[in-house]
């Protein structure tokens, strides 16, 4: 199966998928001609999604060859409106997009969909939507609005959906790919690759040969199963295991970090470094950036936290009477980092979503010299915690919950005064829309990190206010950013009654300040100990906890939120819903218990969106 890459978000995902069906797939570019794809003797061809419009300057290049040289075409999102486009149909950009999960109607039969029922739940993700159909395509589907969500060509093997079967939010897109590729294009469940413990092993020995290996452990699962392969791979000897505090780790971390790894026998040393970071700088494009400490914007965090991460440990490569151009960095970057941080190595089109300290300029140049090795940039979360049962890792690492490598500073929203959108009346006014007798919306006076149509949003968050009718409020937040295209983000602010007569729009300035560390680890451990108390460490993906300045017409208060997240693959994912996913106590119990015990807090929120349009981490 050849993916042809359009630069989506997913597209590695698309080829994990083939793979799991035992099929395999190769991502090649976009443009590659259809000529080379038949002498390469491929039996279909996927076009993935992608961020630009087919119809726009930016569009990638692609051979239109692709649709009439005899291979099964199967068009995903971009793919569907690129075959409907080359065939002579409309695609245009309309008032309504699609962010998020819902359900679509089949209208048509379909070999597509065999065995697939009616309605079927869906991820759809786009702002651009097909308005006309070409003359030989018919619909196969439509989404609630109305709006093709699967087309299919009367009398060739051409094919075209308009949301992502690849990804878990998709329920029955499994089953759609195993159609194409079994009843399409006849392929065979035969392609075996191998013991994957084994290929990162073969992998490291490869790249590595006889040198030694520098770890950046951060205590979470990913660095710690790097490190345990690095040590099975090479052994104990040439491999040096470092965990350097930035200053920015949860309560209490570093020790805990180092107690753990020991325990299973790897020696760490860490580095007490937080005062070198929070006064660290580096350049972006020639331009020297200020000091951490007073950084607002999130990805020049994110790039003075990587590059002095490298900085740091080249010292202590030094420290340890070795020549840092002799070692080889090892880092547990999986492939998610690689597509948000638009890697090369996980696609040559996508765009960056944010930054990741394990993939900044220096971490690039180091690779480009040849200097990286990465055994798990093909996988995804879950598949590295089965890769740590594997390696013996105790199940109380393989099960920590998920941290960012930067830590609590990309937790912390930063700013010195309110964010007002430049359309800000009008957003208030579809929000007031939007009210009922029991919430009100409103906008919050910061921005947040999103994904909408495969490209990065840097948007409106909105805050309702009202009683906790989870299933109104849940079913309001997937609406708003499909209405309200400037918001990319809806939280619940806990507590509230729906009849507040003003909502303050200030903020207390915030930087990354001892002083607020200390006020977002404390809520930290304290959703950490709930999470705990009330057994939910696995039945909960991820729980970032995040401080963010707005004060709620309190001078010098900040607020928290939370985000309690269901995810497989990390890519894509869904809120819990309290009462349904967890008890309505945990939730409770972490308001009351922030409010009462973390100095400086005025409001406990919940964060109420999917991924997308909301990406996990708020920065």
């Amino acid at each position: 199966m050849a993916i042809l890459d359009a630069g989506a978000q997913y597209g590695k995902v698309i080829d994990r998928r083939v793979r799991e069906l035992r099929v395999r797939a190769e991502l090649v570019p976009m443009s590659t001609p259809a000529s080379q794809l038949v002498k390469a003797g491929f039996s279909g061809i996927i076009i993935s999604g992608g961020p630009e419009s087919v119809y726009g300057p930016k569009a990638p290049k692609f051979d239109s060859e692709i649709f009439s040289c005899g291979i099964p075409v199967l068009g995903i999102c971009y793919g569907m409106q690129l075959l409907n486009y080359h065939l002579g149909g409309v695609v245009s950009k309309k008032e309504t997009r699609e962010d998020g999960v819902f359900h679509v109607e089949i209208v048509t039969k379909s070999i597509l969909f065999d065995g697939i029922s009616s309605p079927s739940r869906v991820l759809l993700t786009h702002g651009d939507s097909v308005i006309e159909i070409a003359p030989d395509l018919e619909v196969v589907a439509l989404s609630p609005e109305g709006i093709p969500s699967a087309l299919q060509h009367k009398t060739k093997p051409l094919y075209g959906v308009q949301f992502h079967p690849e990804v878990d939010l998709s329920v029955d897109g499994k089953a759609l790919l195993s159609n194409f590729l079994f009843k399409v294009c006849n392929l065979k469940p035969n392609f075996d690759f191998g013991s994957r413990k084994q290929a990162a092993i073969d992998y490291i020995r490869g790249v590595v040969g006889d040198a030694s290996v520098l770890i950046l452990v951060s205590g979470g699962v990913d660095s710690s199963v790097c490190a345990a392969l690095l040590y099975e791979a090479l052994g104990k000897d040439r491999c040096y295991a470092i965990h350097i505090d930035n200053g920015f780790m949860r309560l209490d971390e570093s020790r805990k970090v180092a107690d753990a790894l020991k325990s299973i026998g790897l020696e760490l040393k860490v580095v007490h470094a937080q005062e070198r970071f929070y006064n660290a700088k580096t350049e972006i494009d020639g331009v020297e950036t200020p000091m951490l400490k007073t950084v607002l914007a999130p990805e020049v965090k994110r790039k003075i936290i990587g590059d002095t991460f490298i900085r740091v440990s080249e010292e202590e490569i030094r420290g340890l009477g070795i020549d840092p151009a002799s070692i080889f960095l090892a880092q547990g970057t999986l492939r998610p980092d690689l597509i948000e941080s638009a890697s090369h190595i996980a696609s040559s089109k996508a765009e960056v979503i944010k930054t990741h300290h394990n993939d900044t300029a220096l971490v690039r140049a180091l690779r480009k010299a040849g200097r990286v090795v990465e055994p798990l940039q093909d996988y995804h979360k879950d598949e590295v915690r089965e890769l740590g049962k594997d390696l013996g890792l105790p199940e109380a690492l393989v099960w920590r919950q998920p941290f960012p490598g930067p830590g609590l500073a990309i937790r912390i929203i930063c700013s010195e005064s309110p964010y007002y959108h430049e359309q800000q009346d009008s957003i208030s006014n579809k929000l007031r829309s939007l009210w009922t007798r029991t919430f009100k919306a409103h906008l919050l006076p910061i921005r947040t990190v999103g994904v909408q149509g495969d490209g990065r949003s840097y948007s409106s968050l909105v805050g309702l206010f009202g009683p906790s009718n989870w299933k109104d409020l849940m079913e309001t937040a997937k609406k708003i950013p499909k209405l309200i295209h400037e918001v990319n983000r809806v939280v619940y602010v806990i507590g509230s009654t729906g009849e507040e007569e003003k909502i303050a729009y200030e903020i207390t300035p915030t930087r990354l300040e001892p002083d607020v560390i200390h006020q977002l680890q404390a809520a930290d451990d304290i959703v950490n100990t709930e999470l705990f108390k009330h057994g939910l460490l696995r039945k909960l993906s991820q729980v970032p906890v995040v401080l963010f300045p707005a004060n709620f017409g309190k001078a010098g208060a900040r607020s928290i939120a939370i985000r309690a997240f269901i995810t497989n693959d990390f890519m894509t994912g869904v809120p819990g819903i309290p009462g349904e996913h967890f008890p309505l106590s945990f939730l409770d119990d972490v308001a009351s218990e922030i409010l009462s015990r973390v100095p400086g807090i005025v409001r406990v929120v919940y964060d109420l969106t999917t991924k997308p349009p909301a990406t996990t981490e708020w920065e």
